[in-house]
Order: structure tokens, then C-alpha cells, then sequence
């Protein structure tokens, strides 16, 4: 019933990726969590991304206690077979790695240890829970950033806990959370009410990145699809976005 209630209005014209410069969030390293499961597909997404206009991409594998324990060697060794991949290829697309870590107890103990992936300025990807906040979640952040991270709440829109109370994406800004919607949420990719709440989001000025959170091409297809959004069109009008800084 949500959906046939609420439709957002899309553009005529499709809108210019280039703009963005960099994307932040997505997952290309293949085999080492669930996002590319080849290097085959790995390359077919680089260039379905520089088609939409990307130069750079800052790939952010999982790092989970109880599932994905990927660690920066692993990562870092992916990293270089995806960029040579990428150079035999001949995809002009520059790629850092980092990671999105979940806020589990490992992530404390990593965090304690000092050993954390960054990009940009000091930049921290960290997601939560889809099924209940952490109840440190503030004391991590608040410890995070008096060690000078700068941490980036990756797609608050899709955590359906705060739907129904806007204030505690309030509460993030307040805290000075930088949050990252992701550009599929637009299209309506994970649902009407996923889709509202990034809205809402764009409408009070609180989206600092936006990312594609690639996994596989159906992403990429989703992103391609925002291109249409007319809220995509008011953030990136916004000029607030710190995508193309990186």
C-alpha cells in the first residue's frame, strides 16, 4: 500500500555522475566478502562505472567479527590484483581500498589496536546493525573522533529501526556523524520507505557523501536509474557534498 502512496517525481534528462569525482562505498575486491565474486565481474562493474562517469573509487570491504574477517592485508593484496587487473584492462578508473566496518565488539578491539583503514581526511566507514542499534553507539563515535577519525555512518536511510522518528537522524548530525546515503536508495531499490527517509535526508541538508555500495552490476543498474531522481539533482546542486574532495 506504502508504495502506491508514495512515488517521487523523476526527470526528463538523466543527471551527470562526473560531477561526483569519487565514489566511497562499494565492494570490487572479488572473493573476499559478498560483493564481486570474480575478477571477470569485478571489471565488467569498473566499466559500467566510468561510463556513468567516475574517475576514482574507494572500495570498502566488510570487516565483521562473526563473518567477514577481512583484515588490511587481505584487503591491500586485493587491492593490487584489482589494480593490475584493471591496467591490463585498460579501465582508466583509480581505485584506493579501505573498509565499512561493522560496530561490533571486534571493531573496539581493532579500534584499541590502532589498526583501522582510513581514506580522505582521516574518513571511517562504519555500519551498524539492521536489526537494533549498538547501545555504545555514541560512545564509539565520541572515541573515535577524539582520536581524530572522522566517522561516516554508511546508508542511515536503511536502518528501518529510526523510520519512525526522525530525531535520531537529527541526533547524528548533532553529534557531528558525517552520514553517506546510498545513490540505489533513490531509485527505490530497497523500498518506498528507504527511498522517503533519503529523501528527507537530502531535504534537511544532512547528506554529506553519497555512495553506490556496489556489489554487483544490479547496483550499478539501480545507480544509473537515480540519475533520474530529482533529489539527487537538489544534492548535488547543494554543492555540500564531499565526494569529489577525496
Amino acid at each position: 500500500m506504502f508504495g502506491h502512496l508514495f512515488k517521487s517525481e523523476l526527470l526528463k534528462e538523466p543527471l551527470d555522475l562526473s560531477v561526483l569525482g569519487a565514489d566511497m562505498h562499494s565492494h570490487f575486491i572479488p572473493g573476499i566478502d559478498d560483493g564481486s565474486e570474480s575478477m571477470e565481474q569485478s571489471l565488467e562493474m569498473a566499466r559500467a562505472m566510468v561510463n556513468l562517469g567516475y574517475k576514482k573509487l574507494v572500495t570498502t570491504p566488510h570487516i565483521m567479527q562473526d563473518y567477514f574477517k577481512n583484515t588490511p592485508e587481505i584487503i591491500n593484496n586485493g587491492l593490487a590484483k584489482l589494480r593490475n587487473a584493471l591496467n591490463e584492462a585498460q579501465i582508466p578508473l583509480k581505485v584506493e581500498a579501505a573498509a565499512e566496518y561493522l560496530l561490533d565488539e571486534g571493531f573496539v578491539k581493532k579500534f584499541h589496536a590502532g589498526n583501522l583503514l582510513t581514506f580522505g581526511n582521516k574518513y571511517i566507514l562504519v555500519e551498524i546493525s539492521f536489526y537494533v542499534p549498538p547501545e555504545n553507539l555514541f560512545q564509539v563515535f565520541f572515541d573515535l573522533k577524539l582520536e581524530g577519525y572522522s566517522p561516516i555512518l554508511a546508508h542511515p536511510e536503511r536502518y528501518g529501526y529510526w523510520h519512525n522518528n526522525f530525531e535520531n537522524f537529527v541526533t547524528l548530525k548533532d553529534r557531528e556523524i558525517l552520514l553517506q546515503i546510498n545513490l540505489a536508495s533513490l531509485s527505490g531499490y530497497y523500498s518506498p520507505h528507504v527511498q522517503k527517509i533519503a529523501e528527507q535526508l537530502i531535504d534537511n541538508n544532512m547528506v554529506d557523501f553519497v555512495g553506490t555500495d556496489a556489489h554487483n552490476m544490479i547496483y550499478i543498474e539501480h545507480v544509473d536509474k537515480s540519475r533520474y531522481s530529482k533529489h539527487l539533482e537538489k544534492l548535488l546542486l547543494s554543492g555540500k557534498l564531499l565526494n569529489n574532495t577525496l
